[in-house]
C-alpha cells in the first residue's frame, strides 16, 4: 500500500483529502504545520507528499527544499493559483500543482499520475481501444501502432492520466511545451485536432467551453 503524507493546516481540507485517498487504497498520514511535517519526513519514508504552501511555522516552499534530497515526489496543493505561482512551484521541483478549490476526482487522478511516473503504479495506460506504453513510447489502437509526434504523445499521456477531468488550456500548454502560456491557443488546438483524428477519438476528447479539453472515459 502506497504511503502518502498530507501537509495541510486546514483540518476540514486535510480530513477530506485523507478520507478520499484512504478510500482509494492509500495509507495516509496527516500533518498540520511545516515543523510537524519535517519531523515526520525525517522519521519515515513516503511515496508521495501533498503539500500546502501557506503553512504555519515552515512554509511549503521551504519544506520542499527539505524534501527534495529525499527523492520523495511532491504535489503542491494550494490556493495560490496564478500562472506565476504555478511556474514557481514547478521550477522549485514540485511534481505537480493543484489549485484549491479542487475536485476529488482530479486530486485522485493527479496522485495516480505522479505515482505512475515514479514507477509506483501501473506502467501502461489503457482507455477505450488505445494502449499507451510511456516507457517504450508506443501507442497501440486495437493492437495496431499509431504514429504520434512527441507533443501529441505527451498530450495523450496528460489527458489519459487526468481522464474525466476538464484541463485548462494553460495547464495543458505549460505541461507539454514547458513554457508559460500566453493565451495563443492555435498550437494546442491544432495538436488536439490531430490527436483526435489519429486515434479516432473525436467523440472522446471533448472541448470544454472557456476551459480547455477533457478525455471522457
Amino acid at each position: 500500500m502506497s504511503k502518502i503524507l498530507i501537509v495541510e493546516d486546514d483540518q476540514a481540507i486535510n480530513n477530506l483529502i485523507r478520507v478520499s485517498l484512504s478510500g482509494a487504497g492509500y495509507d495516509c498520514t496527516c500533518a498540520f504545520d511545516g515543523t510537524e511535517a519535517a519531523d515526520l519526513i525525517e522519521e519515515h519514508d513516503y511515496d508521495l507528499v501533498l503539500l500546502d504552501i501557506m503553512l504555519p511555522e515552515i512554509d511549503g516552499y521551504e519544506l520542499l527544499e527539505y524534501i527534495k534530497p529525499t527523492g520523495m515526489p511532491v504535489i503542491f496543493l494550494t490556493a495560490k493559483g496564478s500562472v506565476e505561482d504555478r511556474i514557481k512551484g514547478l521550477k522549485l521541483g514540485a511534481d505537480d500543482y493543484i489549485v484549491k478549490p479542487f475536485q476529488v476526482g482530479e486530486l485522485l487522478a493527479r496522485v495516480e499520475a505522479v505515482m505512475r511516473r515514479m514507477g509506483k503504479g501501473e506502467t501502461k495506460l489503457q482507455m477505450h481501444d488505445v494502449i499507451v506504453d510511456p516507457v517504450a513510447h508506443q501507442v497501440l489502437k486495437n493492437g495496431v501502432p499509431v504514429e504520434l509526434t512527441v507533443k501529441e504523445f505527451d498530450l495523450l499521456i496528460l489527458l489519459m492520466e487526468n481522464r474525466n477531468v476538464a484541463l485548462y488550456r494553460d495547464r495543458l500548454y505549460e505541461s507539454v511545451w514547458g513554457e508559460p502560456f500566453t493565451g495563443e491557443t492555435r498550437t494546442l488546438d491544432t495538436h488536439i485536432q490531430r490527436l483526435r483524428k489519429k486515434l479516432g477519438w473525436e467523440d472522446h476528447i471533448k472541448t470544454v467551453f472557456r476551459i480547455g479539453y477533457k478525455l471522457e472515459a
